[in-house]
């Protein structure tokens, strides 16, 4: 029940801070196209994390892909990082990714069974 609960709060949170950055999405729609193009996979990603934390374990896909590219987007900014290629100031959006998918990974939603999934 209280990880239900928590796991419902952390996809809402998640969500919402995803969907806020169609704020900068705008901004750097004409000077950045990648970046652009990179928040504009956040902000869906975030509506749709919004929309499952209504009934998250019919998202368990969802709330693991949100984890798992979470990880990925980390390593990838960390190594960024270490050849210099972005500022060190981009650690603490690494630190944040990792705590993302290290939580939703901790809450993910037990497998339903099969008489839940059938349509009966």
């Amino acid at each position: 029940m209280i990880r239900d609960r928590a796991l419902k709060i952390m996809l809402v949170l998640v969500g919402l801070l995803f969907s806020a950055l169609v704020y900068p999405l705008t901004i750097f729609l004409r000077q950045e196209p990648a970046l652009a193009m990179m928040l504009s996979l956040y902000v869906t990603l975030g509506i749709f994390l919004l929309l499952a934390a209504r009934n998250p374990p019919a998202n368990r896909s969802l709330i693991a892909f949100t984890a798992w590219s979470s990880f990925a987007h980390a390593a990838v900014m960390g190594v960024q990082v270490l050849l210099n290629l972005i500022s060190r100031g981009e650690l603490g959006g690494v630190a944040a990714l990792i705590v993302i998918g290290v939580t939703l990974i901790a809450l993910s939603p037990a497998k339903l069974s099969e008489v839940q999934v059938s349509p009966a």
